[in-house]
């Protein structure tokens, strides 16, 4: 056994963290900006010396990765065991650190008493984020039940008094709101079987002065898909924490003898420049390290996706006809959307029997697919592998292979069910009928993966809750599935935004944002999803004129640049779109291309919004070019816009300046804008005094051009 040091010290490039073992238990002593050589250990702990209060502990409970009932912590336990002992009480003591470099350390704890270790592995990435993970291990001969066994518990200074959350409902995800800490805990829990709508894995701490652009801030997301707790706590003592971890079920998780359970990693990243600092330090890490190469690397293309422009009434011709518009106006793959399959005219029948309708396509796919492929598109499909609905044959031959409790009626949920991946045989049939229709059809070069109901009943065959297993099981039949068909990219939806995360993000390659193809909706929807999805990943669309959800008329422009800032597509009845639309297309995704390079791989710089725009830019890496969008949501409130700073730039060197959007700007009255075009500006003139906006039209998007000279 190795001796434990009374410190330990892990870094990034930017980031310091320091570890106070002389309490036998690993606590975070300090976690902030990078610490030079001048301050040591020794230094922090005796400016931190804390004497005893009134009325109180003699010596504060340690605030450790894992904190237990066993050591008198009064906040909520990191781990929560039980068996028909002592279990429950758990107390592990620090017996060994492994720290192979000093960016990583794994702190390893035993119960002797108790034959309980606990193990926490920490690890910072170049980009400044730390990957945080904590695991349990059964020593004894008694099998234990894990109630809860939440990834290491973060530490959080007392200058951080804000809380920002992640929220929404189905159509209009990823809605920011900030509060103040309070003495108490905001917990926030999601028993869905999903990652949710409503309640994302992810919360931002920050400084009360904290904006997009300077101050303090924390940012926590949880690499999981299924039900998950984030808690915020401010204990009595002026002491701060921030733990996240899988929410399982009763009798979820039992270990026997030398068994383990891992939670959940947990991302955790500190920015002392603003909220784009902590974006832009996530955005990397997913770019660099969870994302597959083979699709990262080459260009996102323009997708048509069927779903807003026909919904179920499939037939081929129409699809053909389809086709050749969108062709026509850039779409670069075309995606058959719900309603290829068996029985599958509307949402109440066919889920599960995952083989082509020959009532709609007697010869198969391949004439609508030969027909898109000609036109040099790719091919893309939809499944929804985890539903069955009750009108199938899969469900008259399997009525038990959904997942439910005993005397419990099922919930109506979009007149289908959940399947249940714990099973095997379930697996085995669902990669059979995908892989057929992958083999069938090898030109299918992507998948959207679908997950349309939340799980309500998650009991298995054995009326165990299973949503743990359940969402491995996913994980394992998606990677199935693409080691079967490397080729195959494939996006994580459900109902719009409900599955996005890191965890389904270490098997798939795309997300659907949202449900709403409304441009103003997706604006703040986008926003908010950036705080740790790039834009690369996040899928948005060229809405119908008339959105189908919120039923706004929106002009052409606006839905245009707004998707383009994203992995771009449409989804609409092409049909309907007018000559100028249809050229106003071809120019928008024909500046997509020119520049999504760009707008993939650069820095994203988000604005403060004052409810009348939202504004960001995407900056390259060697800030030699930027793109900027305006977009007016509301009428400003005064006779002029405000003044508009750019950001990000290089302030020595000077930039061209151009309008790209729109290519045909109407204006009330002649702006600046038909003077500056082609001139050229200084970076520390465009950030610091700013440039005038044009007074335009609400539901208007402009996007500047800046490269440098």
């Amino acid at each position: 056994m190795t001796s434990v040091p009374n410190f330990v010290h892990i870094n990034s490039p930017k980031v310091s963290l320091i570890f106070d073992c002389r309490r036998q238990t690993p606590v975070i002593h300090y976690f902030g900006k990078k610490l030079s050589s001048a301050t040591s250990e020794a230094m922090l702990a005796t400016l931190h010396m804390r004497q005893e209060p009134k009325c109180a502990l003699v010596h504060e409970v340690p605030l450790s990765l894992s904190p237990c009932l066993g050591n008198g912590f009064t906040g909520h336990p990191g781990i929560s065991l039980s068996d028909q002992g002592i279990a429950w009480s758990v107390g592990a003591k620090l017996v060994e650190v492994i720290q192979e470099n000093d960016s990583q350390v794994k702190f390893v704890s035993v119960d002797k008493t108790r034959n309980i270790q606990l193990s926490h592995q920490l690890a910072f990435h170049r980009s400044n984020v730390l990957k945080a993970s904590t695991t349990v291990t059964n020593l004894g001969e008694t099998d234990i039940s894990v109630n809860d066994c939440a990834a290491p518990t973060i530490a959080i200074p007392d200058h951080i008094t804000k809380i920002m959350s992640f929220e929404g409902r189905w159509s209009y995800e990823f809605q920011t709101t900030s509060i103040d800490l309070f003495l108490g805990a905001y917990t926030r829990e999601n028993r869905k079987g999903k990652t949710s709508h409503d309640n994302f894995p992810g919360v931002v701490l920050h400084a009360a002065n904290t904006n997009e652009d300077q101050g303090e801030c924390y940012g926590f997301h949880l690499a999981w898909s299924g039900n998950h707790r984030t808690r915020v706590e401010l204990l009595p003592e002026q002491r701060t924490y921030a733990q996240m971890g899988e929410l399982l079920g009763a009798g979820e998780i039992t270990l026997a003898k030398d068994e383990s359970y891992n939670s959940p990693e947990l991302f955790v990243s500190y920015s002392s420049e603003g909220f784009n600092g902590l974006s832009q330090q996530f955005h990397r890490y997913v770019r660099t390290e969870l994302l597959n190469p083979q699709f990262h690397n080459k260009p996102r293309p323009v997708h048509y996706n069927t779903w807003e422009g026909i919904y179920f009434d499939h037939d081929t011709e129409t699809l053909k006809q389809l086709a050749d518009i969108v062709a026509d106006v850039g779409a670069e793959r075309f995606v058959l959307d719900d309603g290829w399959f068996k029985g599958r005219n509307h949402d109440r029948a066919g889920l599960g029997d995952w083989i082509v309708d020959k009532a709609v396509y007697p010869e198969g796919l391949h004439e609508i697919i030969s027909h898109v492929t000609g036109l040099g598109l790719g091919f893309g499909i939809w499944f929804e592998p985890e539903m069955v609905n009750p009108d199938s044959d899969l469900f008259r031959q399997h009525p038990d292979w959904v997942l439910s409790t005993e005397g419990n009626p099922q919930i109506a949920f979009r007149h289908q069910l959940v399947l249940d991946l714990t099973r095997q045989e379930v697996c085995d049939y669902l990669f059979s009928q995908m892989d057929a229709v992958l083999r069938e059809y090898p030109q299918i070069e992507y998948i959207k993966w679908d997950m349309n109901r939340d799980i309500n009943h998650t009991g298995d065959q054995n009326g165990k809750s299973c949503i743990h297993a359940q969402t491995l099981a996913v994980y394992a039949l998606i990677d199935r599935v693409k080691a079967a068909h490397p080729h195959v990219e494939i996006e994580s939806c459900s109902s719009g935004g409900a599955r996005i995360d890191y965890g389904v993000l270490q098997h798939t390659d795309r997300v659907w944002t949202s449900d709403s193809n409304d441009a103003l909706d997706r604006l703040s929807i986008q926003r908010g999803a950036s705080f740790f999805i790039p834009s690369n990943l996040l899928g948005s669309h060229v809405g119908p004129r008339e959105c189908h959800i919120t039923g706004r008329i929106m002009p052409i422009d606006m839905r245009i640049s707004t998707a383009m800032f994203c992995h771009m597509g449409m989804e609409m009845d092409p049909r309907e779109l007018s000559d100028a639309e249809k050229q106003a297309l071809r120019e928008g995704t024909g500046l997509y291309k020119t520049h999504r390079e760009l707008i993939h791989t650069g820095d994203l710089y988000r604005y403060d919004t004052d409810g009348n725009n939202i504004n960001f830019g995407i900056v390259s890496q060697d800030k030699s070019q930027a793109l900027f969008a305006y977009n007016s949501i509301l009428e400003s409130r005064r006779t002029q816009p405000p003044i508009y700073r750019f950001k990000g730039l290089d302030e020595g060197a000077i930039y061209e300046f151009n309008l790209v959007w729109p290519t045909n700007l109407k204006e009330y009255t002649p702006s600046l804008l038909s003077t500056i075009e082609g001139k050229h500006f200084s970076g520390e003139a465009l950030m610091h005094f700013g440039m005038q906006l044009p007074i335009v039209v609400p539901q208007s998007g402009l996007v500047f051009k800046l490269t440098k000279v």
